[in-house]
């Protein structure tokens, strides 16, 4: 016990509602820049990309594709490919998990899209959840409900 006494106890680092909001900052920065790289990068091994609506009809989501971290980067090459993007995000809420080594982000999002000489906007209802893994932050993956566009 006298041999511990002697170091101050460290406390494991937590994710803070500013590294949260500068983390999501940072993937809207590297995919407006085309950094495929540098946005994926961003990401766990295993995460998952979903892409859904609402069923106003019926209740409940509509899921258009549920992709791994290699399939959503795939696809992504071959969109950028054809066609420009441009997001540009709001984050809503940052809720902070108990023990403070995750953090679930919601927000919103608007992508310009320009391909075939149209250019359309896409509008997203998103949620992601952040986890300090080896000192640093990534996402598990991203869920964006496509939602009609404010006017």
């Amino acid at each position: 016990m006298l041999l511990l006494s002697g170091f101050a106890a460290q406390a494991a680092p937590t994710v803070t509602e500013a590294q949260a909001r500068a983390f999501v900052a940072r993937q809207e920065a590297a995919w407006n820049a085309r950094d495929l790289d540098g946005y994926f990068a961003l990401f766990t091994p295993d995460a998952v990309f979903v892409d859904q609506t609402r069923d106003v009809k019926r209740g409940g989501m509509i899921v258009y594709g549920k992709s791994t971290l290699s399939q959503a980067r795939a696809q992504a090459g071959k969109f950028l490919a054809g066609a420009t993007s441009a997001e540009r995000g709001l984050v809503e809420k940052v809720e902070i998990a108990a023990g403070g080594r995750e953090a679930v982000v919601t927000g919103a999002k608007t992508s310009t899209i320009a391909s075939k000489g149209r250019t359309r906007k896409v509008c997203a209802q998103t949620r992601q959840t952040l986890v300090l893994t080896g000192g640093t932050l990534k996402s598990r993956g991203q869920t964006d409900t496509i939602v009609r566009c404010p006017k």
